[in-house]
């Protein structure tokens, strides 16, 4: 979820959390993917191509990101959180880098030392 929108911006949040969420179907095909690298959800460094296809196509190219975009505070300083420690092991990073190539969004990835 992208923090900093308003306190109490509860569409925004529910289209978050509703939207972007990936398919059942496509978290199979990247939970076998892991079960084939004998990797685990926190574990995996890269998201599986057929899953990134899947989720690009089946969800991210069906959402409008701008109200989201619309939600990021001017100044400061908003977050797309991962459980994952590699942003490519995360289908945020998709969303990430779906918000720089068409809102202009800067991202920066912080990773653990």
């Amino acid at each position: 979820m992208i923090s900093g929108a308003q306190d109490g911006d509860h569409q925004r949040l529910w289209f978050r959390r509703r939207v972007l969420p990936a398919t059942t179907a496509a978290r199979r095909l990247q939970y076998a993917e892991d079960d084939g690298q004998g990797v685990g959800k926190r574990s995996r460094r890269e998201l599986a191509a057929e899953y990134a296809r899947r989720y690009t196509t089946e969800i991210l190219d069906h959402a409008d990101l701008t109200p989201i975009v619309s939600a990021l505070p001017s100044s400061g300083t908003a977050a797309l959180l991962c459980v994952e420690r590699d942003p490519e092991a995360c289908h945020r990073s998709l969303i990430a880098q779906r918000l720089t190539e068409q809102h202009r969004v800067t991202i920066e990835h912080l990773r653990p030392s």
